[in-house]
């Protein structure tokens, strides 16, 4: 299933009763990346009350991998409403955090859940997008016979080769974009006279 990500990254701001909320995304595909941006992002504003973010680290509807913190704000009140933004939006490698420099007045919960919301609300609606395309890992087995003929092909359709192995066969492991796997199993087999096809990596 393909999805969208971040194009690049962005940020905006808005004061809601005196208080600044910086918001600033980026893409972010693992959790390494994603701690790297929020403590960039920490250095950057380190006299800021919060620094609450969310993010979703891979697919925006089939990872595991997303969390959210409120940096001291009441619980639920900041990281929570982000997530609900993010998942809303349906984006995926992404992560936002929201930087509080608090003005003097307190907002109380609902108030705090509205503000954290919006500024993540209003700078997902100016983030530039790029679309993902999911792909799938597969071993082909060659005859040394084929080789020039099917490592054309795979150029031909722009796929990857991760890993070559020489031994009784040429072993290739190669990355094909999901919504191209059945027709180009297809033309493999096409080429090959039935006697390559793609197989899962675990076969």
């Amino acid at each position: 299933m393909n999805y969208k990500a971040p194009a690049a990254p962005l940020v905006f701001e808005q004061s809601i009763n005196k208080s600044r909320f910086i918001t600033h995304i980026a893409r972010a595909s693992n959790k390494d990346q994603v701690k790297g941006f929020i403590s960039k992002i920490k250095n950057q504003y380190p006299d800021a009350r919060h620094h609450c973010w969310a993010y979703i680290a891979g697919h925006p509807t089939t990872t595991t991998d997303m969390g959210f913190s409120d940096d001291g704000e009441p619980s639920g009140t900041a990281g929570k409403p982000i997530l609900h933004v993010l998942q809303h939006r349906g984006i995926g490698e992404i992560v936002l955090v929201v930087v509080r420099y608090f003005g003097g007045i307190k907002l109380g919960a609902g108030g705090l859940v509205r503000a954290y919301s919006s500024s993540a609300s209003l700078a997902m609606d100016k983030l530039a997008t790029i679309r993902v395309v999911s792909s799938r890992h597969f071993v082909i087995h060659v005859d040394y016979a084929l080789e020039n003929l099917v490592k054309h092909w795979l150029e031909t359709n722009h796929i990857t080769i991760n890993q070559v192995n020489y031994t009784a066969k040429i072993c290739l492991n190669i990355t094909v974009p999901e919504d191209d796997i059945k027709k180009l199993n297809t033309q493999l087999i096409d080429i090959t006279s039935g006697k390559v096809s793609l197989i899962p990596p675990n076969v």
